[in-house]
């Protein structure tokens, strides 16, 4: 009889259940992809450098075809520590997927037992004849409690944090586009100030010339000492470049070695003998503005955050509900004494079991609890004007870049015949000197130009792919490099498994959708 009356109280409390969980109803709002305009073209889309055929900027270091750049850029993707925080904190985003998905389960499990042994004292003032004082007890059982999804807190919660692992994985995918540009501008920068240490040197051998020239016109009475101390000064003011331009070159090789992940001495090996700005490409596909929605990180990161936040209003609303749980707990009980000799702890009369429904609601902390609605509701909104921000400046991004593609490029073009011309003036001013039809300070001013003009057209070129660089990266070029390959290494994902049962969380088994449209929340992504 008692048996029949368990099974009655646990049928009635399934059926409960399922009038509970069928009545469960979803809180907050659910979140759609915020709408911002965009240009439907880009300024300089009738230049000539420029073509708006979709872009294919995934391996955009390649364009440049040169090897070092291409090694510095695979080491720095396969080495760099920055990045690997990056990607330690997807698998932080990861775990914490994994708790809001646990919170949907019984929140409170643990098993328990016990064996009391009890030794009653016969002075006590009540004493029951024939009683044992006597006995050991023993118990064996668990304990549950669910607090029912009934308002969609929990699942708003999973909803919260799938977004924020894919945020994740977007950072992760901006940092991979930053490390790869900025690895391009540093070798750029190395390269250029190469070019500038070359020529310096080239001007010191002209101007040696100038002062063996000069001295000898002196030698001879031809001039006065005049013209030896300006060319010796000319002269020491070139040199005087060469240490600057070494030390700057050693500086950008150490930064360069940071963004490897490897110790300065080591890039000189990698990066070889001194070499050339690299060449630019004739033209630069771009595509259109409206593709940079889906192809930047940091749009899809910010998109992802505002779904995140939006599925905590629904969480904070939530709170103004009563919320409904169950609760119990089964087992077996059982005792012995030194009369019984022996304890029936497995006997079927022997289990035990108690449980219910229960609830609470906070009905008198309505305001504190409508502020925090308030308070993740701004939030939400900050995101989403955040959102419209992020598309607006990497469009500035991308025209700028753009103009100062094109533009630099039409001012390499004059400084060239600038430095033709300055070149040309230099060899005439001497020869003119050398037969007396000139003083010295024609030559002077004719070196001291040459010298000028070709470092601004060094530094134009370099110019010129810095901003094809900035261009790459403001087109969102870069991270797609990662795509199938862990964002871990392996040594690092054996150094955590030693420490902690990962399980198959350190594992990649399918790409992640990339926003909020291409995939709603499901079950695949925490099993990833």
């Amino acid at each position: 009889m008692r048996n029949q009356y368990k099974l009655a109280f646990i049928r009635n409390l399934c059926a409960l259940l399922s009038i509970l969980i069928s009545a469960c109803t979803t809180l907050g709002p659910d979140f759609e992809q915020p709408q911002v305009k965009v240009p439907a073209n880009w300024n300089e889309a009738g230049s000539n450098q420029i073509n708006t055929d979709s872009a294919e900027a995934q391996t955009w270091w390649l364009v440049f075809n040169d090897t070092v750049l291409n090694e510095l850029v695979a080491l720095a993707y396969q080495q760099n520590l920055t990045l690997q925080i990056a990607g330690l904190r997807i698998l932080e985003a990861r775990a914490r997927l994994g708790i809001a998905v646990g919170n949907q389960y019984p929140q409170q499990q643990q098993a328990t037992g016990d064996a009391i042994y009890s030794d009653q004292s016969k002075n006590q003032g009540v004493q029951i004849p024939g009683a044992d004082t006597s006995f050991w007890s023993y118990s064996l059982g668990a304990d549950a409690a669910w607090e029912l999804d009934f308002w969609g807190r929990f699942r708003r919660g999973v909803e919260s944090a799938d977004a924020g692992f894919l945020a994740s994985i977007a950072d992760y995918d901006d940092a991979l586009v930053a490390l790869t540009a900025e690895v391009g501008r540093a070798y750029t920068t190395m390269r250029t100030f190469e070019e500038r240490l070359k020529i310096s040197l080239e001007n010191v051998e002209i101007q040696k010339r100038s002062v063996e020239i000069a001295e000898a016109r002196f030698k001879f009475g031809a001039t006065t000492e005049l013209d030896t101390k300006q060319a010796q000064t000319l002269l020491f003011s070139t040199l005087a470049t060469v240490p600057e331009l070494q030390a700057t070159i050693r500086q950008t090789k150490n930064a360069i070695a940071v963004l490897l992940g490897i110790t300065p001495d080591q890039v000189d090996q990698i990066v070889g003998v001194p070499g050339r700005i690299p060449k630019i490409p004739t033209e630069v596909t771009v595509g259109i503005p409206a593709e940079l929605l889906r192809r930047r990180p940091d749009i899809r990161r910010a998109e992802l955050e505002a779904a995140s936040q939006s599925a905590l209003i629904g969480v904070a609303q939530s709170d103004l509900y009563p919320s409904f749980a169950l609760f119990g707990n089964i087992g077996l009980a059982a005792s012995n004494s030194a009369q019984s000799g022996s304890s029936n702890l497995f006997a079927s009369d022997s289990v035990f079991f108690q449980g219910g429904p229960a609830f609470s609601w906070n009905f008198l902390n309505y305001g504190r609890i409508k502020n925090e609605v308030r308070v993740q509701d701004a939030r939400f909104q900050q995101l989403l004007v955040n959102y419209q921000n992020t598309v607006l400046r990497a469009v500035q991004q991308a025209e700028d870049a753009m103009i100062g593609f094109i533009r630099t490029q039409e001012q390499v073009g004059y400084l060239r015949n600038g430095v033709e011309a300055a070149q040309r003036a230099v060899d005439i001013a001497l020869l003119q000197y050398q037969e007396g039809a000139a003083d010295y300070t024609r030559v002077l001013n004719t070196q001291e130009s040459l010298f000028r003009e070709q470092e601004r057209e060094v530094l134009a070129r370099g110019t010129v792919v810095g901003n094809l660089v900035a261009l790459y990266q403001a087109l969102g070029g870069g991270w797609q490099i990662r795509m199938g390959k862990e964002f871990i290494p392996v040594a690092a994902k054996e150094q955590m498994n030693e420490r902690t049962d990962w399980g198959q969380l350190l594992e990649t088994r399918r790409e992640p959708a990339q926003s909020t449209e291409e995939k709603k929340p499901d079950r695949y992504r925490i099993a990833w």
